[in-house]
């Protein structure tokens, strides 16, 4: 009856620790795509600001090319760049939580694991 609870116990830590490990991986993931976005807006912001104001700027969308003034671009381009370190910021922020939750996981597979020995020898010998 134990030997069942905690094969069940395993399971469980076993699952959360492969959801929060893809988490995770999820939050890194839009990290670097934010941050990306935040590289792309400042190198664009810096190519705006060399260009004369009298010149004919242009947006892409999509295949299309719009005539815009070059402040409404650099306005847009402050806004990308705001918005992408504050998303960075909240990632981050959850990162680390992931981060403490896996560390917690862990910390619960040894407990479970120093409890049961015979469980650490039979997860051992499971062929993966």
């Amino acid at each position: 009856m134990a030997d069942e609870s905690i094969k069940t116990a395993f399971l469980e830590i076993q699952g959360r620790m492969i959801e929060t490990t893809r988490k995770l991986k999820q939050v890194q993931n839009q990290i670097r795509s934010k941050e990306t976005d935040k590289k792309r807006s400042f190198l664009t912001m810096e190519e705006l600001k060399q260009v004369p104001e009298d010149t004919n700027v242009y947006k892409s969308i999509g295949k299309t090319f719009v005539l815009e003034t070059k402040a409404t671009l650099m306005n847009e381009q402050e806004n990308k760049f705001k918005e992408s370190e504050t998303s960075i910021t909240a990632l981050q922020s959850s990162k680390e939580y992931l981060e403490k939750q896996i560390a917690e996981v862990e910390n619960n597979l040894r407990e479970l694991l120093q409890q049961d020995p015979g469980l650490a020898r039979q997860i051992m010998s499971m062929n993966v």
